[in-house]
Formats: C-alpha cells, sequence, structure tokens
C-alpha cells in the first residue's frame, strides 16, 4: 500500500494530494483546494508569485510588440543576474497567463538546493519595482510537465487563463547573451557552488530598457 501511495503522489489518482499544485506550484482553487498542497521543506526551485508586472495587462499601457518585448528583456535579464548571486542558476521560467493564481508568477530553478533556500530567504526581505517579493519553494522541478503544450504549437484555446503555464520567452538574442555570458562567468570562477555563491553575478549584456 506505501508503495502504491508513493506511486500515485501528485497524480490525478491521488484524491488526497493536489496535482495541480504539485506539477505547478499553484492552484486555481488555493486555500479553497479540496486536496492538499504539500509545501516542500527543501527544492531547487523557488516561485515568486505575481512578480513580473505585464504591462500588456494594463488598460493604459501604449507600448506597441517591441516595446513590450523590451520592456520583458530587460526584466528577465535583471532578475537572471540577481539570482545568479545566490548559486548557479538553471533556469528561469515567467508565466504570461492571466489568471490570478499564475499571472506574472516567476519561477527559478538552481542547481544545488541549498542555494535556492538561500535565494528563498533572502528574497523575502527584498523589493523589486517598489514592491516586496514574496518568496517560496516549489514543488516543480520539471518544467516540460508544468507548462502547456499547445502554448507552443497550434495554440491554446484557453489562452491566458490555462491553468498550465504558458511560458513568456526573453527575445532570441538576449537567451543567447545571457547563456553565453553564464557559462563564461562559471568557466572563470568553476561551477563549484560556494565559489560561485561568493562570485559575483555576470554583468547585464545591455541597457536596462
Amino acid at each position: 500500500m506505501a508503495n502504491y501511495l508513493a506511486s500515485i503522489f501528485g497524480t490525478e489518482q491521488d484524491k488526497v494530494n493536489c496535482s495541480f499544485y504539485y506539477k505547478i506550484g499553484a492552484c486555481r482553487h488555493g486555500d479553497r483546494c479540496s486536496r492538499k498542497h504539500v509545501k516542500p521543506s527543501y527544492s531547487q526551485t523557488i516561485l515568486m508569485p505575481n512578480m513580473y508586472q505585464n504591462p500588456l495587462y494594463d488598460p493604459k499601457t501604449k507600448m506597441n510588440p517591441s516595446q513590450l518585448q523590451n520592456h520583458f528583456d530587460a526584466f528577465y535579464e535583471d532578475v537572471w543576474c540577481e539570482l545568479c548571486q545566490y548559486g548557479e542558476l538553471e533556469e528561469l521560467v515567467v508565466c504570461d497567463n492571466n489568471n490570478d493564481h499564475l499571472i506574472g508568477n516567476v519561477y527559478a530553478r538552481f542547481k544545488y538546493e541549498e542555494d535556492a533556500q538561500k535565494a528563498c530567504d533572502t528574497l523575502n526581505s527584498r523589493w523589486y519595482a517598489a514592491r516586496p517579493i514574496y518568496c517560496e519553494l516549489s514543488p516543480v522541478t520539471d518544467f516540460r510537465e508544468a507548462c502547456c503544450r499547445l502554448n507552443s504549437g497550434e495554440g491554446c484555446v484557453r489562452g491566458g487563463f490555462c491553468n498550465f503555464i504558458h511560458r513568456k520567452n526573453p527575445s532570441p538574442e538576449l537567451d543567447r547573451e545571457i547563456r553565453l555570458s553564464t557559462k563564461k562567468w562559471l568557466r572563470e570562477r568553476g561551477r563549484d557552488a560556494r565559489s560561485v555563491s561568493r562570485s559575483p553575478s555576470p554583468e547585464p549584456t545591455r541597457r536596462r530598457y
């Protein structure tokens, strides 16, 4: 029985624990969910809910698509470089959804759990864009399961209200620059987590928007 319960944990067959929270780290029912949201005591991934303020969802915005992408690129690079202060960052995911439990959510997956914990502890006393940062450990480790598969293909009929993550991507140019800059930075300082944590983060590759 114990082996069976372990095998279905966090799946649709699990009638006790919420599969959406386990896969995505967020659930549309929130505290009203009939199933348990088991918060991890350790994880490689942190979640900063509602951190990215997408101008697209501001009815007063006058930005064109190019300006919106530049705005996001500046945010993405800023957050990436900041998080590298805590350890080796493997993945940064920003939600493009427009539903309450996913809008503006930012996930960061570190190589080491201790670096994720350090980032979480520190960021809870930090501010960004005149707003306090709220940070927690997330159960998400595989974003292939958390992200909507239709969003990158034919298109998701639910749009921004989908309950799976619609990942907002940086421009290909910025993504390439960040990857190269981070590889160079790690190569110069070595890949040991402690040496990375003590070293300055990579320099921004472009001027802020």
